[in-house]
């Protein structure tokens, strides 16, 4: 098999990019900046990702599992919230919290 003709070596003109002047920048194509997308940003550079979610093996009727399957990507994910919705019902019913 022939191998690809690829380059590690990059293409780009850094000498150009170095001398490229902030102001000469075109960002008529970039979305402006608002606050509320910073204040939904978290920054986690240098931590440990926090691992909120285990792995477990599950039995489900395939019917149900082909249902949330045919729902589309993000169908685990669903079922998580289903899940999460019950789970927070009991609590409430258990100590009569009528919320």
């Amino acid at each position: 098999m022939k191998k690809p003709a690829t380059s590690r070596k990059s293409r780009t003109d850094w000498k150009r990019v170095d001398a490229l002047q902030d102001r000469r920048i075109d960002f008529s194509d970039t979305p402006e900046l608002a606050p509320e997308m910073f204040a939904r940003a978290i920054v986690r550079r240098g931590l440990k990702p926090i691992s909120r979610k285990r792995q477990l093996t599950i039995r489900i009727d395939s019917d149900v599992l082909e249902w949330y399957r045919g729902q589309g990507p993000g169908y685990q994910t669903r079922i998580n919230a289903l899940l999460r919705a019950y789970m927070r019902e009991r609590e409430r019913a258990v100590t009569g919290d009528k919320r």
